[in-house]
């Protein structure tokens, strides 16, 4: 509208320029500038309107800046995971797609700050479970409480002193005291809270907590010292963040169970809660241009999977599968160019193997013409991380890491996911007796997986039992269940415990643990609906007339964290795992800081430059050798004066 008025003016200029004699007698002249003032009115009233629109809505846009912040946090969180592995790669568009659908999904509301929180609340989460696909178990966490915190950064609610001080621990020593409790307290973590008094919140603490030792000593003695209170006023003058330090110090096995705490207080439960991959929801997501990616971790193989959802989509016969290795490359890119026009699924095992060949693949996957390929075409691939796979396919593809689940409880929820009501009913005659062997052969399994993590004091040797030990042994309970008139617990444990299971052992002392382990779980005794597999009754057999919907209702109550004793093992047999994998998060957190400062907190620079002066001002002057050689002179007499002599002048040189 500017731009027309302009033209106006522009014309009665040229007009008045082009007239000749007296303006007042140009008829046509005149006729133009009435006309104009008419138009000009007219648009200056619409400009005038515009502008006010303009104004309602950048006014109104504004009021959309929280949603902007979080997106930008998120954004950052997730491409800063690359750092620690190499097949976290997600791209900008990937990124704006789950924006846009989170927009377009999220609650509406009739106030705008309401609207502002569901739509955060609905992109949070929408992006956590996208991400949680692609990555491995021990990295989900820390992607949760690496979101927390600096959304919580944003809002001014974490320190950044603090969180550097979490990440790495303290060098700064403000005064030495003597351990108080040297009894139960050791040294290192009495040193940890001396370096914490560096914190101008806990300038305090360690003065006052030989005030409080009974009160100490119960929460480090206490089975979940996280949710233990504090004693004094520091349970109310510390937030929930602070009180992670002080657990740090005094427990750091049980951080992790902190942190899972802290997320579900601050983002919500479901945060913490176990992720299983759905293909058909993966699939929904893709695209005939976006790949499909299986991340593999060792001894995972979703072949199975992939050829039984093919089924289900029909489209096993069009399904087209090869293992890359040397000599793989051309037939497979042959088999992709003949699947792009037939709409055919191409599935290329072990690209990890093919490292040559990776940049073939990314060019005929970047040459795809969307308005060309058949709809139907997908490409699927398996690979275990590697620094040499194509980021372009990982940034614009689905990803889902292959592996075991972390804790009973997701091992429970993966394998009854999967199962179903007619699955169940499919043993006539003896369903409640499958119900119960069932449940008993997931716990099972889930056990021998989870043992694992104690190291020597699980098995002897790490055996890699896989999904397809529990299916053959799913198969074979039904088999006999329907074959013989009677239960026959005695070829049901050998079948399991000596060929399925026991063809991996080779230590007689875990093939030994093996066997007494199974013995909890396949014996006539678990045929009861009262059974317990643990002495505190949370892991037990529930009633055979639950449905699946009971089934998963129990399993879904089931404690995230695992108690050793569904495993038969000591409280304390935990703590060396606990404490490795806190400071292993704790590292992994560490790389993925910024290398400059980031909000009001110091650079990097800043904090080498005051830990290098801490430690000068700790190291003692050198020694005055002058005076030195006056008090012990070099003497016949005296041998160990010249020694002495010789050390001191290493020392100052």
């Amino acid at each position: 509208m500017k731009d027309e008025l302009k033209e106006i003016e522009d014309r009665i200029l040229a007009r008045l320029s082009a007239s000749e004699g007296s303006p007042v007698d140009d008829v046509d002249l005149i006729e133009t500038l009435a006309a104009s003032k008419v138009k000009s009115q007219e648009i200056s009233a619409k400009v005038a309107a515009a502008e006010i629109t303009e104004t309602e809505i950048d006014v109104t846009r504004s009021q959309y800046i929280p949603v902007a912040v979080r997106a930008q946090i998120l954004f950052f969180c997730m491409s800063d995971l690359s750092t620690i592995d190499p097949m976290y790669q997600y791209s900008l568009e990937w990124f704006n797609r789950i924006f846009l659908s989170s927009i377009a999904n999220a609650e509406r509301a009739d106030k705008i700050l309401q609207r502002i929180e569901n739509i955060n609340d609905y992109f949070t989460f929408s992006l956590y479970s996208s991400v949680c696909r692609s990555l491995f178990e021990k990295h989900k966490l820390l992607f949760a409480f690496l979101l927390c915190v600096r959304v919580l950064m944003n809002s001014g609610k974490v320190d950044m002193s603090e969180w550097r001080y979490l990440l790495a621990g303290g060098t700064h020593t403000p005064k030495q005291l003597p351990n108080p409790a040297s009894d139960w307290l050791s040294d290192r973590a009495w040193e940890e809270f001396l370096t914490l008094a560096a914190l101008p919140k806990f300038k305090d603490f360690v003065d006052d907590f030989e005030n409080h030792l009974e009160a100490y000593k119960s929460i480090f003695d206490s089975v979940q010292p996280h949710r233990e209170p504090l004693p004094s006023e520091w349970n109310t003058s510390l937030d929930s963040f602070q009180k992670i330090l002080v657990l740090r110090c005094l427990r750091a096995d049980k951080v992790t169970n902190a942190f899972q705490d802290f997320v579900a207080t601050n983002l919500g439960q479901r945060f913490i809660e176990p992720q299983t991959v759905d293909l058909g929801v993966v699939f929904k997501d893709s695209s005939a241009t976006c790949p499909l990616i299986f991340v593999l971790s060792p001894g995972t193989d979703p072949a199975a999977d992939l050829y039984k959802f093919a089924e289900e989509m029909k489209f096993s016969k069009k399904l087209n599968a090869i293992s890359l290795g040397q000599g793989q490359g051309p037939r497979a890119e042959a088999m992709l160019k003949s699947a792009l026009g037939r709409g055919k699924w191409v599935f290329f095992q072990n690209c990890h193997l093919a490292p040559s060949w990776m940049p073939s693949l990314e060019r005929v996957i970047e040459q795809i013409d969307p308005d060309k390929v058949h709809r139907d075409f997908r490409v699927w691939m398996t690979s275990m991380p590697s620094p040499k796979f194509p980021v372009s396919i990982l940034q614009n593809g689905s990803k889902m890491t292959v592996e075991p689940p972390r804790g009973i409880k997701a091992n429970l929820l993966k394998y009854y996911i999967n199962f179903s009501d007619e699955i169940f009913n499919s043993c006539e005659g003896k369903v409640n007796a499958f119900k119960h062997l069932l449940l008993s052969l997931c716990f099972f399994h889930g056990c021998l997986l989870e043992r694992r993590k104690f190291g020597a004091l699980g098995f002897n040797i790490p055996y890699e039992f896989t999904d397809g030990d529990l299916q053959i042994c799913v198969s074979q309970l039904k088999m006999f269940l329907m074959e013989y008139t009677d239960i026959p617990f005695k070829v049901l444990k050998y079948t399991a415990g000596h060929i399925n299971y026991g063809g991996r052992v080779t230590d007689d002392w875990d093939r030994r643990c093996l066997m007494n382990i199974l013995e909890g779980f396949y014996s006539a005794a678990v045929l009861h609906g009262d059974y317990k597999y643990s002495e505190s009754g949370v892991y037990r057999q529930i009633d055979s007339a639950s449905e699946h919907e009971g089934y998963m209702g129990y399993i879904k109550s089931l404690p995230i964290n695992d108690t050793p004793e569904i495993f038969g093992l000591h409280e304390n047999a935990n703590i060396t795992f606990a404490q490795n994998e806190t400071f292993i998060l704790l590292g992994s957190l560490l790389q993925l800081q910024p290398k400059s400062a980031a909000g009001g907190g110091q650079s990097r620079e800043e904090v080498l430059e005051e830990t290098a002066r801490s430690i000068l001002e700790r190291v003692p002057l050198p020694i005055n050798e002058a005076a030195v050689m006056e008090k012990h002179p070099v003497l016949y007499e005296e041998s160990m004066n010249t020694v002495l002599i010789q050390e001191v002048g290493r020392c100052v040189a």
